[in-house]
């Protein structure tokens, strides 16, 4: 109640600001949006930094100095800060994005992935949904706003890394530097869906992710001629192990993004699964909705930590005992838990001293955010402006972006991304990559509410 109440009166508060001057113009967003998929920032192209290097040069022209811009090479790509300096100290507001994209065949691709083409109302191209829409949008709002002469109270940093879609290495490094940050909002991530019949059904603010582990289960035996066959078998004590991580299921759980946004999701789907989600949210132990949502795959991460074993290795020789086995445990940590306390549950799920588990180094775990008034109350005013009454619902996303690696560094993050679009027209990763351009407009006036409301 606490919570509502606030959130209430937050949006009481926006609601009655000024009216905000004109948002960025469309046409300059769809340019910066297309030349952005021209350049192929493909990993181990080197193209990331020629990227990094025109949102300078758009900045630069609305009047960011030299000294607001800062381009740091990482290897063969680049992390990009671009500040908007406020008139007080307190602390900033970072945006999030990524400038990488992943590879794109021409032979496959309707159109060639790296010339962006307009057809029939959309924008074609690698990238042009994830992520340079958003970037654009954001980059393009940076400039209008600055060239308006608006004066944010608190700094905005415009942070874009190089690798998000690869290593993450330019993610850390950033996370790292910009660590005293107030809050992140992430363009790569949420967002609205809009029906077949063109009419907006709900927008998800991401303000979770599941933490990305991978383990390695080892066993190995002194081996030998397989004329010779023993008890131990490396082989046959890593599918054991394997059998039994395979049938096993973490206790459930919820925090308050699954507890807020469960029901509302539940009244979007409807039937048995909406049901069993509402069900869940109550009463987190309820074992009816708890079968009934595992069965869906695109529920059963919503409700706790998932583990799959994914890859296998075993043996040197067709006439050998194994001297070796490993297998690959792929796990989606619920926000939260430690990768440790993960480690050590499958340890103790396998009870064998001979199957050794190993995680990897990267691994590290981060929280969700927090539901902040200040940024609700901006997100539903933002969304709100384009479809009145339209439900909002706070989503954990099963995946990663960069805002993983900020919350890991104490920087609570939010995935508020400008591109409503259905379901139909969503093909990012995949092929013939596009974005409609009547998004465009409405797009750049939600990153325009949000910079307005959330610098002040």
């Amino acid at each position: 109640m606490r919570f509502a109440s606030a959130l209430l009166a937050s949006a009481a508060l926006l609601a009655a600001a000024p009216v905000h001057a004109k948002p960025a113009d469309p046409a300059v967003a769809k340019k910066i949006l297309k030349d952005s998929v021209a350049i192929p920032t493909v990993e181990g192209r080197g193209k990331v930094p020629e990227l990094a290097a025109y949102y300078a040069g758009v900045l630069k022209a609305a009047g960011y100095a030299d000294s607001d811009i800062e381009i740091t090479p990482m290897g063969e790509t680049a992390t990009f800060a671009a500040t908007f300096h406020g008139t007080t100290k307190q602390k900033p507001i970072v945006l999030l994005g990524h400038m990488d994209v992943v590879e794109a065949d021409p032979k496959d691709w309707t159109r060639d992935p790296f010339v962006p083409v307009e057809e029939n109302g959309y924008i074609f191209g690698r990238g042009s949904e994830d992520n340079k829409f958003d970037i654009a949008m954001m980059v393009a709002t940076m400039a209008a706003l600055k060239k308006e002469g608006f004066k944010p109270k608190r700094s905005i940093i415009l942070l874009l890394s190089g690798d998000e879609e690869t290593s993450m290495t330019t993610t850390r490094a950033l996370a790292a530097k910009y660590k005293n940050a107030d809050f992140a909002l992430n363009g790569d991530g949420g967002g609205g869906l809009i029906a077949e019949d063109g009419k907006p059904q709900y927008y998800g603010l991401q303000a979770g992710e599941k933490t990305y582990a991978d383990f390695t289960l080892e066993v190995t035996n002194p081996g030998g001629h397989s004329s010779r066959p023993s008890d131990v078998n490396a082989i046959v004590q890593l599918a054991n192990a394997l059998a039994k991580v395979g049938a096993y299921r973490f206790t459930p759980q919820q925090n308050e993004l699954t507890k807020v946004g469960m029901p509302i999701v539940a009244d979007q789907v409807g039937g048995k699964i909406g049901a069993a989600l509402k069900a869940f949210a109550a009463n987190p132990a309820d074992a009816a909705a708890i079968a009934t949502i595992r069965a869906e795959p695109e529920y059963v991460g919503q409700i706790g930590t998932t583990c799959v074993p994914t890859l296998v290795k075993g043996g040197h020789a067709e006439n050998a005992l194994p001297q070796r086995a490993t297998a690959n445990i792929n796990c989606r940590i619920f926000p939260g838990v430690p990768v440790e306390t993960v480690r050590a549950e499958l340890e103790k799920i396998i009870a064998d001293p001979a199957v050794k588990v190993n995680t990897d180094p990267d691994a590290s775990a981060s929280d969700a955010s927090p539901l902040r008034p200040d940024v609700m109350a901006a997100v539903t005013k933002a969304v709100h402006a384009r479809a009145p009454g339209l439900p909002i619902i706070p989503s954990m996303s099963a995946g990663a972006t960069d805002s993983y690696h900020f919350r890991a560094q104490g920087v609570p993050s939010y995935g508020v991304a400008g591109l409503f679009s259905k379901a139909s027209d969503s093909f990012a990763h995949g092929l013939n990559e596009r974005v409609p351009v009547d998004a465009i407009a409405p797009a750049l006036a939600h990153w325009d509410s949000l910079l307005r409301d959330l610098s002040k």
